[in-house]
């Protein structure tokens, strides 16, 4: 037995003696929360400027939402909460989703895959969808960067770039209007090692240049964030309730520790219904300028008594668009309709579907690999034994 369940079970007993005090804690900062989102519903422009300043003057790391900025839509209060149109009789939906085989030192030949699902889906049109997938193999001197080999999170970082230019390819030619989404934020994540930052910073050109293709193309384009964790409208809350005094410790100091916005606005989201768009505050701001400065709104894809959050991304030729944001926010609650009980857009489902690497499918390519290089009167290494013993036959997928 791996997991010592009678030292498991006496924390376990430790953590249920605290959690009424926790959740009564909690409880209090969301009230808290509450009552700062609804007095400054309306502040929007001071709360800017105040939020601004944090960022400038005082903690450059800020990281929080912000109120949209005055001149690129009409003022939304904080507390705002908005139906959905109706879809369109016809349009295009596009999504990608990829995964990816990362170099595996235990495996005995050397080599790593991204493989990238597209879906389309002409809403309003007696066709079935689309599919289209893209299989990238990456091997030899392909393995290695300027500065040492390729690392897992560099390799993610190229399968969010051939998601987004899989979505560009799909929308080529297409009448509009055209609905694109890949899953998770539109904020492109670097690696954190500062020996691949260049190839970072390389890979932003691509993707920043790959979404001002979109524009041009008049594509509305986002990215869902299923079930989010993230505190950025809260965040900005604790700057808005902060006297001046206690400014510079707020990165350290977090008076609503615990409260996520998806706590915060499913109190009074309806179904359906997404918040009010914010501006993200954020050190990527000076990355995603003009037409690419990023923005994101809540959306409740559930149903009467049952409410489910996302965190929608989209660009600032989205948020700009009344048109845009509202195709957006219709196709989304139809996609979300579709799967029922488990709201999730039905095309992001599928391009997963699609894109998701089995582990005998793995396997597949691992030997097809050795025995081309067999053919070529290359051996390949060993198995090393720590894989050899990890193998069982109860292993069914190879997880990403």
């Amino acid at each position: 037995m791996a997991v010592d369940f009678p030292q498991v079970r006496d924390q376990v007993k430790k953590l249920g003696e605290s959690a009424r005090e926790q959740e009564q804690m909690l409880q209090s900062n969301r009230d808290r929360a509450r009552e700062l989102l609804e007095l400054h519903a309306g502040n929007l422009e001071k709360l800017r400027e105040k939020v601004q300043r944090v960022a400038q003057e005082i903690n450059k790391n800020l990281r929080c939402a912000i109120p949209i900025e005055a001149g690129l839509r009409p003022p939304e209060p904080l507390d705002g909460h908005f139906p959905a149109s109706k879809m369109p009789a016809q349009a295009v939906v596009l999504a990608a989703d990829g995964s990816q085989i990362a170099p595996d030192r235990h495996q005995p030949v050397r080599y790593c895959l991204i493989n990238v699902g597209g879906i389309c889906i002409r809403h309003g049109q007696p066709l079935p969808p689309a599919i289209q997938v893209e299989s990238r193999l990456f091997y030899g001197d392909e393995l290695y960067t300027p500065t040492g080999t390729l690392t897992e999170s560099t390799l993610a970082l190229r399968r969010d770039l051939h998601e987004r230019q899989m979505l560009l390819n799909l929308a080529q030619g297409f009448t509009l209007p055209v609905i694109s989404f890949t899953d998770g934020p539109m904020e492109l994540w670097g690696p954190r090692e500062i020996e691949t930052q260049g190839e970072f910073r390389k890979s932003l050109a691509e993707y920043l240049d790959l979404l001002r293709k979109l524009a041009q193309l008049g594509v509305t384009t986002a990215g869902y964030v299923d079930n989010p964790s993230a505190d950025l409208v809260v965040r900005m809350l604790e700057v808005a309730g902060a006297a001046e005094s206690e400014l510079p410790q707020l990165h350290t100091n977090h008076p609503l520790r615990g409260v996520t916005d998806k706590m915060l606005f499913r109190e009074f989201l309806g179904p359906g219904e997404r918040s009010a768009v914010f501006g993200l505050q954020s050190h990527s701001v000076e990355q995603y300028r003009d037409e690419l400065a990023l923005h994101f709104f809540y959306l409740n894809v559930g149903r009467e008594g049952h409410s489910w959050l996302a965190r929608v991304e989209i660009p600032a030729w989205v948020a700009a668009d009344p048109v845009q944001l509202d195709l957006l926010h219709a196709c989304l609650i139809d996609q979300c309709r579709i799967l029922g009980a488990r709201p999730y857009p039905y095309a992001l489902h599928r391009a997963h579907e699609v894109a998701v690497v089995s582990l005998q499918e793995k396997d597949q390519v691992t030997e097809m690999i050795a025995l081309e290089l067999r053919r070529r009167g290359v051996e390949p290494g060993d198995k090393s034994n720590k894989q050899f013993h990890k193998d069982h036959p109860g292993r069914t997928s190879f997880r990403v």
